[in-house]
């Protein structure tokens, strides 16, 4: 290399759109979330306890849709975006919840849901092999998208040092009466119901690994008595992207209240002082 060159520089890996949602219900002590341990083959946070979700499919949110609740003009407010890319994050949120724990917010009508998923075991394996889209799902069943149970909560960026990155709006939504959530998944090798506190306990102890977005929204939640308060509250949504900084770790990801979040980790060799995300 001579002098006047400069050493190349990498290009940014691309970032992909991806919704997860925290599925809550009210338990004996409190409010409860769903968790779900990622089996340790996963491309992405192989081994650390999440929420249901994952990336937008180019399927999702494409096709007319029977669709009850904010239309996609309001939920484009909420995020920041424009209402095609508000409406696949919605219809992601709806099919990534039923493929990974066979929950789904849509009913025969625009003021039901379906008490019973399943008779659609079938339709959830093909949805999550991709052989199916949610809308000829939804169309085959006669079944309406119900916006209305969910609600917006939060937008975590991956950091550029990531490899995979994804611009994840996290969403949140009251078990329906009847239906269960199971651990019926390829992806999760460990499911749970926990309240908030249980899950950070957890973490501190060493028994479960949250990522700094995971652990901001448990946090977040653990603030609430009832599940109709999560659903009362109406969040300020800033994008929220994780970048190296501080004086005395420089290679420390800062976000906020990252300290409290480093303070009470765990000494964990692959996590602590590390930027991951």
């Amino acid at each position: 290399m001579s002098e006047t060159d400069s050493p190349a520089v990498a290009p940014e890996p691309p970032i992909r759109d991806a919704s997860t949602v925290m599925l809550v219900r009210d338990g004996a002590t409190g409010p409860e979330v769903f968790l779900q341990r990622r089996v340790g083959a996963m491309a992405f946070a192989a081994g650390m306890t999440v929420f249901p979700g994952g990336g937008v499919d180019p399927s999702d949110g494409t096709a007319e849709i029977d669709w009850a609740g904010p239309a996609p003009a309001w939920w484009a407010q909420k995020f920041a975006t424009t209402e095609e890319r508000a409406k696949a994050l919605v219809c992601a949120a709806v099919r990534e919840t039923f493929e990974e724990c066979g929950v789904l917010l849509a009913g025969p009508t625009a003021d039901s849901v379906v008490s019973d998923t399943t008779g659609y075991r079938e339709a959830r394996g093909r949805l999550e092999r991709r052989e199916l889209s949610l809308a000829d799902f939804l169309a085959r069943e006669k079944l309406v998208l119900r916006a209305d149970l969910l609600r917006p909560w939060a937008n975590w960026i991956t950091p550029t040092i990531e490899p995979r990155r994804y611009d994840t709006r996290f969403f949140v939504a009251v078990l329906p009466s009847g239906q269960l959530a199971d651990g019926a998944t390829s992806e999760a090798d460990d499911v749970q119901w926990r309240t908030p506190a249980e899950a950070l306990k957890r973490w501190r102890a060493g028994t479960d690994i949250l990522l700094p977005p995971t652990w901001s929204q448990l946090d977040a939640l653990a603030g609430f008595d009832s599940t109709a308060l999560i659903l009362a509250a109406d969040p300020v949504i800033d994008p929220i992207m994780p970048g190296l900084g501080g004086d005395e770790d420089p290679y420390r990801l800062a976000f906020p209240a990252a300290d409290r979040y480093f303070a009470d980790l765990p000494d964990r060799g692959q996590l602590k002082g590390t930027a991951r995300n």
